[in-house]
């Protein structure tokens, strides 16, 4: 069985790396708006995020996918990047760990693979029936800066998705061991003030391994609402901190128009995208 291939490392996201990672922003953050400007020859990049919270009964089989859940997805077809993680307490970007809250992102090579996925792949079904709350995003990126694990997402010209909404953030982090205690100092202000935000309709925190590789998902009702949360309060403190501190190793901020959202996740119904 052959795994699914890696996204294409870009320029900029080695550069990134080579310099130490200090970009600006942090996981329960936003990313700014200004692309890579670099075309991977993959450019049909749909992202597809996943949130669940585990029906009782369902725990084993939960975290069975956190731990081998790359094995389960190697024979997706045009799935080309996955990682299945953990989240906060509450399904938001807290110290604890969730005991019932997990994530799936997976990255696709083009839409009918992932609508493909979503519709007849015996995994998307066994998460649905594990879950007492399961909300999907269909995304693609505006802009993108960064890797994961040395990959990248490609974006899609920005001309094809001018005045999109809703809108939706990706933020992911590898931090220094070395500066973690600084980083998480600055996340409980960051945490309330996304949750308080004009124009949040979702966030969640997610969590690929236990302080530090973390990431955060938020969708917006518009990129003005976005905007005014990631230029401003404690945002602003945590971008300038990460600036100076150099807390990562390896990040990647990534700005999307929704596709498609449905499903409920904190209680709160999504759809009608």
């Amino acid at each position: 069985m052959n795994r699914p291939a890696p996204l294409p490392k870009s320029n900029l996201a080695r550069a990134a790396v080579n310099a130490g990672g200090k970009l600006d922003s942090v996981p329960a953050l936003m990313p700014d708006t200004r692309s890579s400007g670099e075309r991977s020859p993959h450019a049909d990049d749909v992202v597809v995020v996943v949130l669940i919270d585990l029906a009782p009964g369902s725990l084993l089989w939960g975290w069975s996918r956190v731990v081998f859940g790359h094995r389960v997805l190697r024979d997706v077809r045009g799935l080309r990047f996955a990682k299945a993680m953990g989240s906060g307490e509450g399904g938001g970007f807290g110290l604890w760990p969730s005991a019932t809250r997990q994530s799936l992102l997976a990255v696709f090579d083009g839409e009918p693979a992932a609508d493909d996925f979503l519709a007849t792949s015996p995994t998307m079904a066994a998460y649905r029936s594990h879950a007492r709350e399961c909300c999907i995003a269909v995304l693609r990126a505006t802009s993108s800066r960064g890797s994961w694990d040395g990959s990248s997402i490609a974006p899609t010209a920005a001309s094809d998705l001018a005045g999109a909404a809703p809108v939706a953030a990706l933020t992911r982090a590898s931090i220094r061991l070395s500066r973690a205690w600084k980083f998480w100092r600055h996340s409980p202000a960051s945490e309330h003030a996304l949750g308080q935000a004009v124009g949040c309709r979702l966030a969640a925190g997610m969590g690929e391994a236990p302080l530090l590789r973390q990431a955060t998902f938020s969708v917006w009702d518009c990129q003005a609402d976005m905007d005014a949360y990631a230029r401003a309060g404690p945002h602003l403190d945590a971008i300038r901190a990460a600036r100076r501190e150099g807390y990562f190793s390896e990040s990647m901020f990534v700005r999307f128009k929704v596709l498609r959202l449905e499903g409920q996740f904190k209680g709160r119904p999504h759809g009608g995208v």
